[in-house]
């Protein structure tokens, strides 16, 4: 492992030859490019370290780095999918700063507010830690991009490149330590240009000095101003910048008054965004760090239960017991073991704690002392353990509901569509004792007492359809048969190539493609009484009544569940379904290729750009998405479609653009006012066939517009207040308002709202969180919006890292408290050894590892105090230096190194 120092180094080293701190791409390296480059720098390192703590050889990928060769380079190419989804999560976020802070100097460095910028930074790298240490990775991401946001702007917006410095200013990220003397309010920085040419409008005597200044930044004509003698920041919209001294000195891009710097100032911001992340990549460990952006070995995939244990569920129990230690132990040290495990068990009156665990024993330990007991009424809190997991569950993932009984919660419903759109994760049920499934029991002579009413079942079918998920509905008897799709599910590199249902029986025929990556094509129809015909690429074909076939390789059916393995043959398949009843098709494969998309919605704010949508997009108007491919660095996009998913199969095609880097901006010119799924074709370079990719996810757009605004940092004990508006272009009328928290805090917000047709109207939701909530929790806030007559609705989503108000920011301390030492000039006969005492005076240690030094290290706790951590370490004379690395349990971190000889060294990391 390298030190931090040569890491900054080894960061630059990376980046000779770059290309502007710009929203969207262009001539000039941008904040997206900055953050990815950063990224993919610091997951070789993390990868490159847990290699050699392993003892494993590590290779480099060939530059230029992707997402794609440096999973690969880390042994995880099955995690390429969720790599760039949290590169995406990051860069979004940061991006949304020029957005939400368009204004906020604080967040830009501009104005001289370098104490303001230093504090985000800071304050953020602490929520961030601690989010990594509750493994709340989303809401650690989604930090991260905003303060990478200021972070990298000092670079472009300060001076800093002008004063000769080619290293990052490390204290940015360092709470209680000097950036640097800064220019006094009064103090003149800047001359006027001459001309256009800005070259040298900084003065004299701030350079020779070292004194730190920044541009200032106003829009307002004849409002904006700045103090006497000020820089400013310059370009076409900065009204400051005709005020004397005329002109700036921002390096935002090529063409910015000092675009002669954009180079280095770029180079600087990316290694400044390196070593924020060594610093959170040493606080958390490589492995946590690795979870943060999405590497992990085995299977990209999460394996997730929600699961009634009411008395009447000791059948359902059993089977979830044997499939999880069947997935365990037949994945375990292959590629489709799951990344991770979720539990949620669910009953009435309420749940118990979700359990979230990496470790594979621990969740089979935990899965097998579940016990079916209580519910002592026929309704169970089904959708609250859904709730929870949903937002608990990484995005994509899959979960699988076990009940045999009404939901007492159905109040929940719109609530968890919004989690199942924003999270874009498909939710199968598997429910016993319906009408469905006790109607053949009837059949057959039994007469058993049904639990679950038509009406209780159909929402869990419209939970499943909206997901792209399953409805399974079986007998208890039936229900082993029923688990097949768990174990399907839980191998990695899934992908859909076709989702649709009907909600009316139909005759329907739906085309999807097999490309020469994919492997096991299957088939998955939930339905009644229906029949279907499949087509293959060369026009043979096979109904569901031919005992006999080459196209299905084997079949099974349980309760009103078909699957069908078929015969791999590339090209464009065709199955068409006839049936009275609604039925639901989903057809999967696996193949590294697949695609991630995210709405986005054009900025109105002076810098352009877009940002991603907390909401559902606006209905009747032009709509953007956001769609990037994945597993593959050579393939493109050459179409992408919202497909109308329910109903019919009417198609709005969108007009792409390629942004580089595998990623497309597509346009739309009208948002479908129907439930859609969004459908990518392409190519991969080499392929004679296009891939088809869909999303399982159903979206709807809407014409309610609904928005929200807050600081994501929630303190316990305290009052958050979420204002938030309500606006449409429909009728005047009372707004119905819902809101909830996956945290069950106590709130409070209007229920009812008036609304004027083409205004808007403003509500607050008020959160509170218990005192002893822990530091690094998060909480996803969801405020719902329905139309005066119920036939339309929209939601946010806000997502709040809570944070307690205990300020540590000292790193932990070594005391040496023996060496020995014989070395003589033959080493290889000598040894030295020393005994040190690691201790931290506030938050106390939580880690302390070897990072340089070949030798024996130890560690062990002292006695009577679990706070400090003593150290011993012996090694031949011939390697008379260590270096060991020490964290306290807020993630503050510093390295403490010893010789054979007298010298040591305690700093910062």
């Amino acid at each position: 492992m390298i030190s931090s120092g040569l890491a900054v180094s080894f960061f630059l080293l990376l980046h000779i030859g770059t290309q502007a701190f710009k929203i969207l791409p262009g001539d000039s390296l941008n904040h997206q490019e900055i953050t990815e480059r950063a990224i993919l720098n610091a997951t070789l390192q993390a990868c490159r370290s847990l290699a050699l703590a392993e003892g494993t050889n590590f290779s480099f990928p060939a530059q230029p780095f992707t997402a794609e060769n440096v999973a690969a380079a880390c042994g995880a190419s099955q995690s390429s999918k969720t790599f760039r989804l949290a590169i995406l999560s990051i860069q979004l976020r940061n991006i949304q700063v020029d957005i939400r802070y368009a204004l906020d100097s604080s967040f830009h460095f501009d104005g001289e507010m370098f104490v303001q910028g230093k504090k985000i930074i800071t304050d953020g790298l602490v929520a961030v830690k601690a989010s990594n240490k509750m493994e709340n990775y989303e809401t650690a991401r989604q930090k991260l991009g905003e303060i990478m946001h200021p972070l990298q702007d000092f670079y472009s917006h300060s001076n800093w490149v002008e004063l000769g410095y080619r290293l990052p200013n490390s204290n940015l990220i360092r709470e209680g330590t000097s950036i640097g003397d800064i220019a006094d309010k009064s103090r003149a920085t800047c001359r006027s240009c001459d001309g256009d040419d800005c070259t040298n409008n900084i003065l004299e005597d701030i350079i020779a000095g070292k004194i730190l200044t920044s541009g200032y930044f106003g829009l307002k004509p004849f409002v904006s101003t700045k103090p006497s003698g000020k820089c400013s920041h310059g370009g076409t919209l900065d009204e400051t910048s005709k005020i004397e001294p005329k002109g700036g000195i921002n390096k935002d891009s090529f063409k910015s008054s000092h675009g002669h710097l954009h180079t280095q100032a770029a180079n600087l911001a990316i290694a400044a965004t390196s070593q924020m992340l060594e610093d959170i990549r040493l606080a958390a460990g490589d492995t946590t760090f690795l979870q943060m952006v999405g590497i992990s070995r085995g299977s990209n995939r999460a394996l997730c239960f929600v699961t009634d244990t009411s008395q009447s569920m000791s059948d359902d129990i059993a089977v979830v017991k044997t499939v999880t230690n069947s997935i365990i132990n037949s994945n375990k040290g292959t590629e489709n073991k799951p990344s991770l495990y979720i539990l949620v068990p669910f009953s009435d009156p309420g749940f118990v704690p979700l359990i979230r665990t990496a470790d594979d024993t621990l969740f089979k330990d935990i899965v097998d002392h579940l016990t079916a007991t209580g519910g002592g009424d026929n309704e169970e809190m089904s959708l609250s353990g859904l709730q929870l997991a949903l937002s608990s569950a990484p995005y994509n993932s899959d979960i699988f509901l076990f009940t045999d009984a009404p939901a007492k919660d159905k109040h929940l419903k719109n609530t968890v569509i919004a989690l199942i759109e924003r999270t874009q994760t498909v939710v199968n049920f598997i429910i016993t004792d319906s009408v469905v499934a006790n109607c053949r029991k009837r059949s057959n002579g039994n007469q058993p007492q049904t639990k679950i009413a038509e009406s209780d079942a159909q929402l869990y079918r419209d939970l499943a359809q909206a997901s792209g998920g399953q409805a399974i509905e079986v007998t208890k008897a039936e229900l082993p048969a029923a688990t097949t799709i768990i174990t399907q599910f839980a191998r990695s590199s899934v992908v859909t190539l076709l989702q649709a249902s009907r909600s009316r029986g139909q005759t329907d025929s739906f085309n999807f493609i097999v490309d020469e990556t994919v492997s096991n094509p299957t088939v998955y129809i939930t339905g009644r009484s229906l029949t279907f015909t499949i087509t293959s690429p060369t026009g043979a074909s096979q109904q569901s009544t031919d005992s006999t076939g080459s196209l299905i390789t084997s079949t099974s059916t349980v309760g009103n569940f078909k699957t069908l393995q078929l015969q791999k043959q590339v090209g464009q398949w065709g199955i068409r379904i006839e049936s009275n009843n609604p039925y639901t098709l989903r057809v999967i494969g696996q193949s590294p290729v697949d695609f991630l998309f995210d709405f986005v919605e054009s900025s109105d704010g002076p810098f352009g750009g877009f940002y991603s949508l907390d909401t559902r997009p606006r209905a009747g108007v032009n709509g953007r998405l956001l769609v990037s491919i994945t597993g593959s660095d050579s393939a493109t996009v050459t179409e992408v479609a919202l497909v109308e998913s329910s109903k019919g199969s009417e198609e709005t095609l969108g007009v792409v653009e390629s942004q580089g880097d595998g990623n497309f901006l597509v346009q739309v010119d009208v948002m479908p006012v129907v439930e859609f799924v969004v459908r990518v074709k392409g190519r991969v370079q080499g392929s004679s066939n296009d891939f088809q990719r869909q999303s399982p996810t159903n979206f709807r757009a809407s014409n309610l517009t609904l928005t929200a605004n807050s600081e994501n940092i929630f303190i316990p004990g305290t009052l958050l207040s979420v204002p938030f508006t309500v606006a449409s272009n429909g009728p005047d009328g009372n707004v119905t308002i819902r809101a909830s928290n996956s945290g069950g805090f106590e709130s409070t917000f209007p229920t009812i709202l008036f609304l004027e047709g083409g205004n808007s109207t403003n509500g607050t939701v008020t959160l509170s969180a218990p005192m002893n909530t822990p530091s690094g929790s998060d909480v996803i806030l969801t405020i719902e919006a329905e139309s005066p007559d119920g036939t339309d609705s929209n939601y946010i989503m806000l997502r709040f890292s809570i944070m307690n108000s205990f300020n540590d920011f000292t790193h932990p301390e070594c005391e040496l408290l023996n060496r020995e030492s014989n070395c003589t000039e033959n080493c290889s006969l000598t040894a030295w050894n020393i005994y040190v005492r690691v201790t931290d005076g506030e938050a106390g240690v939580d880690r302390v590892g070897l990072i340089q030094g070949n030798g024996t290290f130890n560690t062990s706790l002292e006695a009577g105090n679990a706070s400090i951590t003593l150290v011993s370490y012996a090694a031949s004379c011939c390697a008379p230096e260590m270096e060991m690395l020490v964290v306290d349990r807020v993630g503050n971190v510093g390295t403490c190194r010893f010789t054979a000889r007298d010298s040591v060294s305690i700093g910062v990391s």
